[in-house]
């Protein structure tokens, strides 16, 4: 870098300011290619580039670190500088969508937590929950992938149900709320830009849709579950199962 750049000056070639920013030259213009960076001002045969490009460069960086791509970054900087939206908002928003709700997360546990969370030192326990991928080995310790499903999946077993068809009804769950939750994501953004709904915060409205949004999950799945129990009952199917289910079920009633 030259000594003036170096004492604060606003100009800087491409490998200066590349030096500044930390960021690659031939990053820098492939962010030009794309349209996420503005292009520098050309004087003679050198391009130079202002503090406008630094800050821009730390902002891409930062959109990057939220798992934006690059094109959306480019359009979301474009929407910025035409005064279509405001920076601060959508990071406010962004966190909410980014916030859990599922309250799961993986953590590392030693063998003895795990067994612990587990509620059981049954033999074969490591090596079924490292087969079903909700446990994996890193160095000394072991990362549980979701404490959620393993406490899930832990009950089900007290009651009966093996590790496999846990996971497999698990699979089957998650396929079908996929669908449903990009369905639902669908139609709020569709109604939204409708001008069906109507909020002055979205960050506000997100916040309000994870717990009423769950809840109705569990109302919903509760009935249909009941709905097809039903149907079980009915279809005398029921007397097919293992002796031993039906007389915990008619020690019950």
């Amino acid at each position: 870098m030259t000594s003036e750049a170096s004492e604060g000056a606003t100009e800087h070639t491409i490998d200066e300011i590349a030096t500044v920013a930390r960021v690659p030259s031939r990053t820098i213009r492939f962010y030009q290619a794309r349209g996420a960076l503005m292009p520098p001002e050309i004087r003679g045969r050198v391009a130079y580039y202002g503090d406008k490009h630094l800050e821009r460069l730390r902002l891409i960086a930062q959109l990057q670190d939220r798992g934006l791509s690059i094109n959306a970054i480019r359009d979301l900087l474009a929407s910025i500088d035409k005064g279509e939206t405001d920076l601060a908002e959508w990071l406010g928003v962004e966190s909410a969508l980014q916030a859990s709700w599922a309250n799961d997360h993986p953590r590392t546990v030693t063998e003895a937590e795990l067994y612990e969370l587990a509620g059981t030192t049954r033999p074969g326990l490591l090596a079924d929950l490292l087969r079903a991928k909700l446990l994996e080995r890193r160095g000394e310790v072991l990362l549980l992938l979701s404490p959620a499903l393993l406490g899930v999946a832990m009950k089900l077993e007290s009651a009966g149900v093996d590790l496999e068809t846990a996971l497999r009804a698990a699979e089957i769950v998650k396929k079908h709320m996929a669908r449903a939750a990009s369905d639902l994501v669908e139609l709020f953004v569709k109604r939204a830009q409708d001008g069906a709904i109507e909020t002055s915060d979205a960050a506000e409205l997100f916040q309000a849709l994870r717990p009423t949004g769950l809840e109705a999950v569990r109302v919903i799945f509760g009935r249909e579950m009941e709905r097809s129990l039903r149907k079980l009952l009915e279809s005398g199917k029921i007397a097919t199962l293992p002796g031993k289910v039906r007389k915990g079920r008619s020690k019950k009633r």
